[in-house]
């Protein structure tokens, strides 16, 4: 029998939480300590039966929970009514020296204050305690000398003690401090309304919500995310991170929708999903969305609930969300605004921060507990199929949900002394593009016509950076420029790039996962027999996740000796080419001969604003590396930037290298192709035209207001219209002619827009 099958007011303890669960369900009451006398009354009785009880949840068909501060409280009041009482101080034969008909009179109604008012109403209690005294005090200006003597000793052993003992609760402390006691209207709750702000949740959520916006915040955004969840950002005095207010539709639902949507959980928690379905996220999720809508409608009909379309199918999300999906994890990675999303140990101790793109590190609304977290945890290790226990506590893996992919990364003990802890890296649902980033100017229209002709050209390129600056969005978006006929092969330890999108998008991708460096999980193969594995898998394009460990040596040894002949992309952490340098060569052990192997380094950083409140991706270089040298590149002259960031322009600028055609790199490029050899301005023209394109794209996104323009459906179409516009202008003129390509490329654009 679960709790709300019992009577009204009967409670669960739970000794591991402190927290005791109220049936509310079927009250005539409100489920609400502040709003009504008889439930705080009734809650107080059970702290007195459970004294150690650090919160207090009372079930409707949403769940309130009063947390240990709100709690704490109550049991001083508990406390001081039972101390009240054991103490004597209601006795009848507390005074019999000739006073025992005046204490008859007086004494009952104290007795009634404490016993009952304060349950009901502390400070109301108090009020009536206080107007006793004054009543008492003008009596004994009136009164003989006997009854004045028997008026003193009844304040004195009575009134005065108890007063005393509710002025030690912090309840009445307060509300002395704030002056509610003044002119309080016995019966009234407004004050209790500024004591008691429980979090709020559905009774199908676990995660606690703080419906409230924070105390004197200014809200200084307002947006909404997917799935009509509303978003608003506060700015709160004295605190230097923001608050994100995050208010999805499951807590605006009227009562029967929450009775239809408890229904309808109960009947699929009884759904036992197949191992196969937590391998194939997307395929859980539809077999629960079609069981779900299908549920809703029925119960709807039995419970006699009209629930037009749409309705029905904001219900049969809600349901997904909270059964075979992430709860309230989704409504956060489903936001593109935010970058980060951490979960610290002890979980249900603090909220749910987040880094949001716009103000920088926040703290949300939410508090998960440690049952959902327990949740979360379970299912990332069977979908990984990486252990998670006291011998490996640290899970490395991704996750994916509608609107949003994630890396996901959980610590457990022995690790986290306090438990378990989460941090995810939030990647775009639909893949990075050129032109994407062009808007956005984490790279200019030069910087990614330069980097589409390397892609083209069939380099070996290394993306560097710091963590969070853009490393693998700017490798996965140069992927894009990768023609359609090449094969490309992945090797990732997390899966980040977005292999999916790209199959969809007719790629011809195979993916390869390798073993986690951080969890050295046996029975995966380690990056290096991935790399080597990858070579006999046909010639193919290569990308490497990130470049890490010992696969450092096997890339190059392969790329030294010509075994990949197309595209290399990797991503690796370091701020300046240099800084790749040391780190392959002094860190991973790469021979510097092998080093030699890299062509490319673009390097993407996070540009500071002058006050330090914000932050800024950019591409900062892009870098060739030279093949004369013996010892040290950097005092030899080997990194030679072709493109050079400008602070004072905020921009990508050409360097007199790239501008007078004195790149190694892209002469070695024109040397395979017959129009480009020895023929710069060829060469020089073929970027331009690609700048041109990438601008035009932007461009005409921004006019028409059609940000599909700039999306990896679009951008992949263009493209390949590129490529095929310029061989037939090639065998119409036995040339390639920049101008009659743009212009044939920009008439078809017009006819696509």
């Amino acid at each position: 029998m679960t709790l709300q099958d019992k009577d009204v007011f009967d409670y669960e303890y739970d000794d591991e939480s402190g927290t005791i669960e109220v049936n509310m369900l079927g009250s005539i009451y409100g489920a609400s300590i502040e709003d009504y006398p008889e439930v705080m009354s009734r809650v107080i009785n059970i702290l007195q039966e459970v004294p150690d009880a650090s919160s207090v949840v009372l079930s409707e068909s949403r769940d309130y929970e009063y947390d240990d501060d709100q709690v704490r409280m109550l049991k001083e009041v508990s406390d001081a009514i039972r101390d009240i009482s054991s103490q004597g101080y209601l006795s009848e034969s507390i005074r019999t020296d000739k006073c025992e008909s005046l204490y008859q009179d007086h004494l009952p109604e104290v007795q009634r204050i404490v016993i009952d008012q304060l349950r009901k109403d502390p400070v109301g209690g108090y009020v009536e305690l206080k107007r006793k005294e004054r009543h008492l005090k003008q009596e004994m200006n009136e009164s003989y000398p006997q009854k004045k003597r028997c008026l003193k000793y009844f304040i004195q052993d009575v009134v005065n003690p108890v007063k005393k003992r509710l002025e030690n609760c912090e309840m009445i402390d307060q509300a002395r401090s704030d002056e509610f006691i003044t002119g309080h209207h016995v019966g009234d709750r407004e004050v209790y309304r500024e004591f008691f702000h429980p979090l709020v949740r559905p009774n199908f959520m676990l995660t606690k919500f703080m419906s409230l916006p924070p105390e004197r915040g200014e809200e200084i955004d307002r947006y909404e995310s997917r799935n009509d969840v509303e978003v608003s950002v506060y700015d709160v005095p004295d605190q230097v991170q923001p608050v994100y207010h995050v208010n999805p539709p499951e807590f605006n639902l009227s009562e029967e929708k929450y009775r239809l949507l408890d229904a309808a959980r109960r009947f699929l928690a009884s759904h036992q999903p197949e191992s196969g379905e937590f391998a194939r996220p997307d395929r859980m999720r539809q077999v629960f969305q079609n069981i779900g809508r299908d549920m809703i409608r029925d119960i709807a009909q039995q419970m006699d609930i009209q629930l037009p379309r749409e309705e029905s199918e904001q219900l049969t999300s809600i349901l997904n969300r909270y059964t075979s999906g992430l709860g309230v994890l989704e409504l956060l990675l489903s936001d593109p605004k935010i970058q980060d999303v951490f979960i610290n140990s002890p979980i249900g101790n603090a909220p749910i921060y987040i880094k949001h793109e716009e103000y920088e590190e926040c703290e949300t609304n939410l508090i998960p507990t440690k049952e959902e977290a327990e949740s979360w945890a379970t299912r990332f290790r069977i979908k990984s199929g990486r252990p998670l226990d006291e011998a490996n506590p640290v899970l490395d893996t991704d996750t994916e949900v509608p609107g949003g992919r994630a890396r996901v990364a959980i610590i457990q003990e022995n690790l986290s002394p306090e438990g378990l802890a989460f941090a995810f890296r939030r990647h775009r649902s639909r893949a990075w593009t050129l032109p994407l980033f062009i808007k956005r100017d984490f790279i200019n229209p030069l910087g990614a016509g330069l980097l589409s002709f390397i892609v083209d050209g069939s380099r070996s390129v290394i993306f560097s950076g710091t963590r969070g600056a853009g490393k693998t969005s700017l490798l996965s978006a140069s992927m894009l420029e990768i023609l359609k006929k090449e094969r490309i092969v992945t090797v990732e330890d997390t899966r980040e790039i977005p292999i999916r999108q790209m199959k969809d998008l007719g790629f011809n991708i195979e993916s390869m996962k390798s073993r986690s460096v951080i969890t050295q999980v046996e029975n995966e193969l380690p990056a290096e027999e991935a790399i080597r594995t990858s070579l006999r898998l046909g010639d193919s394009a290569l990308i490497i996740g990130e470049v890490r460990s010992d696969e450092a040596k096997t890339l190059y040894e392969a790329m030294r000796v010509g075994a990949v002949a197309n595209f290399v992309g990797g991503t690796i952490h370091g701020e300046s080419a240099y800084s790749v340098f040391d780190r392959v060569v002094n860190d991973l052990n790469v021979p510097k001969t092998s080093f030699k192997a890299t062509d490319i380094i673009v390097s993407v950083n996070k540009i500071k604003s002058p006050d330090g409140l914000e932050t800024y991706r950019r591409v900062t270089a892009i870098t060739e590396v030279r093949k004369d040298w013996t010892d040290d590149p950097m005092e030899e002259d080997a990194f030679v930037d072709l493109m050079r960031y400008d602070s004072n322009e905020d921009k990508l600028v050409p360097t007199d290298t790239l501008k007078n055609g004195e790149s190694e790199i892209l002469n070695r490029i024109a040397e395979n192709i017959r129009e480009w050899k020895n023929n710069w301005e060829a060469v020089w023209g073929n970027i331009k035209l690609r700048e041109r394109m990438k601008k035009e794209i932007v461009d005409k996104a921004k006019e028409t207001g059609n940000d599909e323009l700039l999306e990896a459906e679009f951008v992949v179409k263009a493209n390949q219209k590129y490529h095929i516009l310029a061989q037939r202008v090639s065998e119409e003129y036995g040339k390639q002619d920049p101008e009659r390509i743009f212009a044939r490329w920009q008439e078809w654009l017009e006819q696509q827009v």
